[in-house]
């Protein structure tokens, strides 16, 4: 437990949350949205500082990130808690484990649910030892948990290990300005841009994402986004278009993963999407003047990267793996375009950010 970044007491003991765009007013004794930062007393705790779930080595293409150092390892690490309801989820046992709980977070229980603590130190070591360029916070939200992500984003730095956030964007700007220094890539999932899709399936609102999509890429952090495309949801192409668009406008350099869904969590009753339908968003996605545009959960060179001055295939992938790399420093060998990315291993990060 360690008391929270970025919120502010009020009367009546109660506290306002800034971390994220819930902006969660909190009484004493209760919890925000997220299920996993508590007001003790007119104080904010994070209940989940250290104390990790998952801890794994992916392939850096699992993120999925396509232009942020291809075929290599990312050492992945997730707490419980969420600020989103997302009834998709494919992560729910983790990222909604809190929500509703009566239970103690800091109990015998739950430790036992999360395993034993974690260090900054022991993460970026554990990182090291596995061969990892890398590490990501992913699997749930890692916003919920900043204040730990930050600790070891720090610490990885001054290792000369990049840092991944897979995230919703639902943060404030000012968490993203806490955050942009220490991240050097990130994934942010847009679901749509119906703010109807948000409010009832996801439980938020399109526009903080849209706006950190745009800060993120602003403050120098390397930016892809994605969007699992939902059967009778984010489908039709009117709404396909409009969050092509969407990043287009905030730039056509930015990859878009859209995402083949598979019935999960409380739509299981839907149907996979469609092979047509992932076809027809990539198409359309390309349309609007995005110049990288991959499918995922769909096999057949969906997730090939090729110049999109001249076509030439740059990165052959199969799945997550990467099989073949034609690129040469970071450009075409063919027609002498450089590509969007993040190529090229950095050295003595720590020292350039100190």
């Amino acid at each position: 437990m360690k008391e929270a970044f970025l919120y502010s007491r009020l009367a009546d003991g109660r506290v306002r949350c800034a971390l994220c765009e819930h902006r969660c007013m909190i009484p004493d004794g209760a919890r925000g949205r997220c299920g996993v930062r508590e007001n003790r007393h007119g104080t904010l705790y994070s209940l989940v500082y250290g104390r990790l779930v998952a801890q794994s080595v992916d392939p850096i293409e699992k993120k999925p990130l396509f232009h942020f150092l291809p075929g290599t390892r990312s050492y992945s690490i997730a707490t419980v808690g969420c600020n989103f309801t997302c009834q998709f989820c494919q992560n729910h046992e983790i990222s909604q484990w809190p929500r509703g709980r009566a239970i103690d977070l800091e109990a015998t229980a739950f430790r036992d649910a999360v395993g034993k603590e974690a260090t900054p130190a022991g993460i970026v070591e554990a990182a090291i030892e596995t061969g990892c360029e890398s590490i990501a916070y992913t699997y749930n939200e890692p916003t919920v948990s900043l204040e730990f992500v930050l600790d070891v984003a720090r610490e990885a730095h001054s290792a000369g290990l990049r840092n991944i956030l897979v995230s919703n964007g639902f943060m404030t700007p000012k968490a993203i300005d806490l955050a942009a220094p220490w991240i050097d890539g990130i994934n942010i999932d847009l679901k749509a841009v119906s703010n109807d899709f948000y409010r009832h399936v996801v439980g938020g609102d399109v526009r903080p994402v849209l706006h950190a999509i745009e800060q993120f890429r602003d403050e120098g952090v390397w930016v892809e986004v994605t969007t699992l495309v939902i059967p009778g949801h984010n489908d039709a192409d009117d709404q396909l278009r409009w969050t092509a668009e969407a990043i287009a406008g905030i730039s056509p350099s930015i990859p878009w993963h859209v995402s083949r869904f598979f019935p999960s969590y409380r739509m299981h009753h839907l149907p996979a999407t469609p092979c047509e339908t992932m076809e027809r968003a990539l198409a359309i996605g390309r349309d609007v003047g995005l110049k990288y545009v991959y499918v995922g959960n769909l096999p057949g060179g969906y997730e090939n990267t090729h110049c999109p001055g001249c076509g030439t295939l740059l990165l052959r992938r199969h799945g997550f793996v990467l099989e073949e790399s034609a690129m040469v420093d970071g450009a075409c060998p063919e027609c002498g375009i450089e590509l969007d990315g993040v190529w090229f291993a950095a050295k003595n990060i720590g020292e350039a950010d100190l």
